[in-house]
């Protein structure tokens, strides 16, 4: 039931359904949470402040409601109720994420701060609950930096460097090999660079960080990235977002942990397989942010965690029962324990879609009227997909990891703003960026092709750049880009804006220059389609 006050809503396992919850209500997060736990499958309890709480913000002209801090502490009971750890407490501390959720999924597009609630008199209480003195120290450095940059908009370049600075020292190239004295080193200088940032300490107070976590994620739905998604799909800048407070679960805690992104059906051609990306020792922004790439983890995943792995394979099943389409869902691994953080239908390409469409008809998942619907709107007629004609000659440049399908060649661009010069000049262009983020939708979306140096599949600019139909190559670890010099160096080679590349979205390849190609059409589901039509099914019409 709603909690006194503004309309509220707990989700957690063998609670009874909030009254009033719709994804209209709820969010696309905690309509998924919703269902995810009625399923029986492991969700950490949240709370969720519905999308009305947005719009009254904005309404006011930016001012939370004036019983948000007095309701947000009786919401915040309930978790501890749940949970049995209190929120800032001297021994076993309650933390949270605090997350965004449109009623239209817009992946990446709004803000997220995780660890919330930590503070030097919870970070005590978090090494005598866990006795992982690594694992406490790195939250808190994490939500330093995290809660600056989402917070008060600052840059996270600083905490960056400090990171690399001490990889460097440590001769390690990755934070996840630190010991933990120096992230205890990174956690204090971090608390110096956030206050030479913003000139303000660090808030100590948890109530204090998750009211501020809140309107922070209420005010990234008018962020450019936010509106420029929803112009770019037509989303209706009124709906607002919902803000879900949930419990956290510690993919950082150790050598059978990790976090995770999956696809229950591969996003890029529709093949009936789970597509997955997962990192050891890791949070969720590791792996959806774009800065980090993913390799060897997700293939020691089934070999160091096999009873993960098979319950992975179980909740494809599950999933795909249930919502009858291809799922895109969150998960933290914590000491060995999955959990299930987020659901939602999963961006795919025209060409998945298609797929996905016709394959989930004959498995009797859906009818053809539903599958037509679907389909409704996509340019099926001019569908295509190109591979190369011939063996190219001689190696490529580089490899990378392939995140979009197709074959696309085109003149290379460091910045977005040089993506649109060169369209306008009637030139098809390359995206070339050290890593993307979501704030990088408007270049994705008028470029043809997108190449990274570092990244993964399944992060939130791959996503969309996958849905907007791009060859998206990510994690190219050849490629280093300097894109303030408008410069970069691949396979050796220099590499200038104008030069031309070709990406081999199926191999994951890069070579110079144009190389020629063979165009397929997806003529077997085509024809499908047709006989579909011919005996007299029809889309299904939802009433406006």
């Amino acid at each position: 039931m709603p909690i006194q006050g503004p309309p509220f809503f707990f989700i957690g396992a063998g609670e009874p359904v909030p009254a009033g919850s719709s994804v209209d209500t709820l969010g696309g997060k905690a309509y998924g949470l919703l269902r995810l736990a009625r399923l029986g499958l492991p969700v950490p309890p949240s709370l969720t402040l519905g999308t009305s709480i947005c719009r009254e913000y904005f309404a006011a002209g930016g001012k939370l409601p004036p019983r948000l801090r007095e309701d947000l502490a009786q919401g915040v009971s309930r978790l501890e109720a749940a949970t049995g750890c209190r929120f800032g407490a001297v021994r076993r501390p309650l933390l949270v994420s605090v997350r965004s959720g449109a009623p239209v999924s817009m992946p990446g597009m709004m803000d997220t701060i995780l660890n919330v609630g930590l503070c030097e008199t919870g970070l005590r209480g978090l090494l005598r609950a866990t006795g992982n003195p690594r694992q406490a120290r790195d939250c808190y450095r994490r939500l330093i930096r995290d809660f600056c940059a989402v917070v008060h908009g600052a840059p996270t370049d600083g905490f960056e460097q400090l990171t690399a600075q001490h990889c460097t020292e440590q001769g390690v190239s990755d934070a996840r090999e630190l010991d933990t004295a120096a992230l205890d080193d990174i956690a204090r200088e971090s608390l110096e660079v956030a206050l030479a940032l913003t000139g303000r300490p660090f808030p100590q107070d948890p109530m204090d960080q998750l009211v501020a976590a809140v309107e922070a994620v209420f005010r990234s739905w008018h962020s450019d990235r936010a509106r420029a998604y929803r112009k770019l799909h037509a989303i209706d800048d009124g709906l607002g977002t919902a803000v879900t407070i949930q419990a956290m679960v510690f993919g950082n805690a150790g050598a059978t942990s990790g976090a995770g992104v999956g696809f229950t059906r591969d996003p890029a051609t529709g093949e009936d397989k789970l597509y997955l990306d997962f990192l050891f020792n890791a949070q969720g922004e590791d792996v959806v942010s774009g800065r980090r790439s993913i390799r060897n983890d997700t293939e020691r995943l089934a070999e160091r965690l096999p009873t993960v792995a098979s319950e992975l394979a179980r909740v494809k099943r599950v999933l795909e029962d249930e919502f009858r389409d291809m799922q895109d869902f969150e998960f933290t691994v914590e000491n060995g324990r999955l959990h299930l953080l987020q659901v939602r239908t999963g961006k795919r390409t025209a060409w998945a879609a298609l797929k996905i469409a016709t394959d989930m008809v004959r498995e009797r998942r859906i009818t053809p009227a539903e599958a037509l619907e679907r389909l409704d709107g996509l340019p099926l007629e001019r569908l295509e997909r190109r591979r190369l004609a011939l063996p190219a000659n001689g190696p490529p440049l580089a490899r990378a990891v392939p995140a979009g399908g197709g074959v696309v060649t085109g003149a290379v661009a460091f910045e977005a703003a040089r993506v649109a010069a060169l369209v306008s000049q009637g030139r098809t262009a390359i995206l070339v960026r050290p890593d993307i983020s979501a704030a990088d939708v408007e270049g994705i979306a008028k470029a043809e092709g997108v190449l990274t140096a570092v990244g993964s599949r399944t992060a939130h600019a791959a996503v969309v750049a996958r849905n907007l139909d791009k060859v998206c190559l990510v994690g190219c670890a050849a490629l280093t880009v300097e894109p303030e010099a408008r410069r970069g160096r691949i396979g050796g080679q220099p590499l200038a804006e104008g030069d031309e590349l070709t990406l081999d979205g199926e191999a994951g390849c890069v070579y110079r220059g144009r190389l020629p190609v063979i165009t397929e059409r997806p003529d077997a589901e085509l024809a499908e389609l047709a006989r579909w039509r011919a005996l007299g099914h029809a889309p299904i019409l939802t009433a406006v």
